[in-house]
């Protein structure tokens, strides 16, 4: 029941998110296929097997809540329901690019996000709406595989996916007993699509990805806070600008 509140409410949201961000990129696609007739930009660009770059990542995440058994028992029945919110944020890393043949690289992308995440205890009686903001900052190791179209002028389209490790690194401690706890470990799987647009100095990839949490981020299923919850998931949509 708690999912279905969770995605009717945060659906428009998320197309939102989603339709800008592929408009974004089909635009930038769009502009440079017009352009390619003019020159073959970089031609022998792919013919390296070794390329680095760097990215900035924009994204808005949220997570997904499920209940514990003890959401529904008396202790608990002025609880209405714990709902999340999109925040937005940002990230920075650095790419390493291995080509293994002319479709398919393998890519590891270093980087640092910085997250909030807000979730509102809601509740049926006289107590206030009580909205919990948990701020992260973590370091993240993105281990993906880019499969690429043959290129067109200066223009290439790919789809990109894999599994992102990361850690919470600020060293933040959660000394207020009113603050959900949160793990500071998550494991990510990644999927998305992009353009590689080639310019004469450089390669640039407007890209956009779907990140969906595997692990439990709950701290502790203790307190008033962490007691009517049994598992949290991470959810992110990013829009990179990748620089090589």
């Amino acid at each position: 029941m708690q999912n279905t509140h969770f995605w009717n409410k945060l659906y428009l949201h998320r197309l939102q998110v989603v339709f800008t961000g592929i408009l974004l990129l089909n635009c930038v696609a769009g502009h440079a296929q017009v352009k390619h007739r003019v020159q073959k930009n970089n031609p022998n660009y792919d013919d390296k097997k070794l390329t680095y770059g760097f990215l900035i990542g924009l994204h808005t995440s949220t997570y997904q809540l499920k209940y514990s058994d003890a959401f529904v028992t008396n202790k608990f029945d002025t609880v209405h329901s714990v709902v999340p919110s999109w925040s937005a944020g940002f990230s920075l890393g650095f790419i390493v690019n291995y080509r293994l043949d002319d479709q398919v690289d393998v890519r590891i992308t270093p980087k640092v996000g910085f997250y909030e995440h807000r979730i509102s205890y809601i509740y049926t009686d006289d107590t206030p709406r009580d909205d919990q903001l948990i701020e992260s900052t973590m370091v993240e190791l993105p281990i993906l595989l880019k499969y690429k179209s043959e290129r067109r002028g200066n223009v290439r389209m790919y789809m990109i996916g894999g599994i992102v490790p990361a850690f919470e690194a600020s060293g933040k401690k959660k000394t207020e007993e009113r603050v959900l706890e949160i793990s500071n470990t998550n494991l990510s799987i990644d999927a998305g699509f992009g353009f590689d647009l080639y310019y004469p100095l450089f390669k640039f990839s407007p890209e956009i990805r779907f990140s969906r949490g595997l692990v439990n981020m709950l701290g502790s299923s203790t307190g008033k806070y962490g007691e009517p919850l049994k598992r949290i998931n991470t959810n992110t949509i990013t829009l990179y600008f990748l620089f090589q």
